[in-house]
């Protein structure tokens, strides 16, 4: 009776492992990384007696930098024909202020229903602008350091690789050659004293795809809470993919509570494939106002085959009416 109960139990087990799936993917990439006046670092020091002692020192410009991605994810399909999905992520960066490695962590789950054009995801998701493809565009750099949205501002929903993110909805229906979204998040904070303060954000978008270009409009809206404004974002992005030419235009207005951050954002990307397993990246990301972030800078990735490449990129970054800063970087990337 114990041996039925036994091979009953593994059959069982075994069919439930068969029904379901479980895949490894990510990617490594490491190199040399420079940032003209690299921030400074502050350390503490204890002495014998127990006194602590801080000094600032100042960092190299030239660092080793490194990330290694690991996704886990699993998912069901029933005999419906509805999919069920989760996610975490392990992922390991360095300190980008000292060069130092930091250990590897998870990250929070996001959890996925999908069926046909319809797919809702639930805990720590990506909202309608970080779910655009063209709001990004061409990255260049091994760190992706650049890019044409430098100019904005406000603080959307975004998927969080190293923390447990924000538990929110994501959802998106496709039907032809039309895309919409919407993402709703209210985070809650415990201010102390028996207080909270929920800071509702939403966002929504809608894309429509045609001869290999692509339109998408999105809006977003921030509750900071009583007392305090809300914050808003538009954004119109253009993405064309055009033979060996792909290229991205985003306009975007964001209103937030810094009113030195307010105004209109804009930038544009470039990659052209030159043939003989390069491509060339260009990036140009500004804003109208007195603090936004400016990016120019061009890339460069040659494949390797075997989903590795090298890579690199150098441009300037200047914060308002600050100086502008050189940053650059090398390295090889592999994806598997």
């Amino acid at each position: 009776m114990k041996k039925l109960l036994f091979a009953s139990t593994a059959l069982i087990a075994t069919a439930s492992v068969a029904a379901a799936e479980v895949k490894f993917s990510g990617y490594g990439r490491f190199g040399i990384g420079y940032q003209e006046d690299r921030t400074n670092v502050t350390q503490t020091t204890t002495t014998a007696s127990g006194a602590t002692n801080q000094f600032s020192a100042d960092s190299d410009n030239t660092i080793l930098v490194s990330r290694f991605r690991l996704n886990i994810d699993a998912n069901v399909e029933t005999d419906g024909g509805v999919e069920f999905q989760g996610r975490v992520r392990l992922q390991a960066d360095e300190d980008s202020d000292t060069g130092e490695q930091n250990e590897a962590g998870l990250n929070g789950a996001r959890f996925s229903v999908i069926y046909g054009g319809l797919r809702v995801d639930a805990g720590n998701v990506s909202g309608s602008f970080d779910n655009l493809d063209d709001y990004f565009g061409t990255e260049p750099g091994l760190e992706e350091f650049l890019g044409q949205y430098s100019g904005i501002n406000y603080s959307f929903l975004e998927y969080s690789s190293t923390g447990s993110g924000a538990n929110a909805v994501f959802f998106r229906y496709t039907v032809g050659d039309f895309a919409f979204s919407a993402s709703y998040d209210q985070d809650t904070r415990f201010l102390g004293g028996g207080l909270t303060d929920d800071r509702d954000r939403w966002d929504v978008s809608a894309t429509y795809a045609f001869n290999n270009i692509n339109v998408s409009l999105a809006y977003g809206e921030t509750d900071e809470g009583a007392g305090v404004d809300k914050e808003s974002l538009t954004v119109l992005t253009i993405g064309a993919e055009l033979g060996d030419f792909y290229g991205t235009v985003l306009v975007a207005d964001d209103d937030v509570v810094n009113s030195n951050e307010d105004g209109t954002a804009y930038g544009f990307s470039v990659a052209y494939d030159l043939g003989a397993a390069t491509t060339l990246q260009l990036v140009y990301g500004d804003g109208s106002a007195d603090n936004d972030t400016r990016n120019i800078g061009v890339g460069a990735i040659y494949d390797l085959g075997g989903g590795a490449t090298l890579r690199g990129a150098v441009g300037e970054i200047k914060d308002g009416d600050d100086d502008g800063k050189i940053r650059a970087d090398f390295g090889a990337q592999f994806n598997f």
